[in-house]
């Protein structure tokens, strides 16, 4: 188990960036595939980017790619996701999570959730 920690959320304009961060505490952080997910008001938690135990390979919905970016410091147990050029589309509570198995872009497989952070994006 792992508690999570998420924090760099906020109000931005349209084209905007904003970097969130999620640190972990409990013991083999390193040994999680992390994700972050977010979700709008009466909808399921939507997959957006996940990164392997190492850092190396990293996944990305569709609706992020070339805009978001997500990385990890298995030294400071803290996984980050840097989202650039911003839309109001993007306006969601984030939540980073650590998988137990299974697909990686479903949000079931998931048991450790952060609290989540609110990013607003204004037009």
């Amino acid at each position: 188990q792992v508690q999570l920690v998420e924090s760099g959320g906020g109000l931005v304009q349209a084209g905007g960036s904003l970097r969130l961060s999620c640190a972990a505490s409990g013991r083999t952080f390193s040994n999680y595939l992390m994700a972050w997910f977010l979700q709008t008001a009466g909808k399921e938690r939507e997959f957006v980017a996940a990164i392997n135990w190492s850092g190396i390979t990293t996944y990305y919905a569709d609706f992020v790619k070339g805009r978001f970016t997500i990385s990890r410091n298995n030294a400071k147990n803290t996984v980050y996701l840097q989202m650039n050029t911003l839309k109001p589309e993007d306006t969601a509570v984030y939540y980073c999570a650590a998988r137990v198995n299974g697909p990686l872009r479903t949000a079931d497989n998931y048991n450790n959730w952060g609290q989540g952070t609110q990013v607003t994006v204004s037009s």
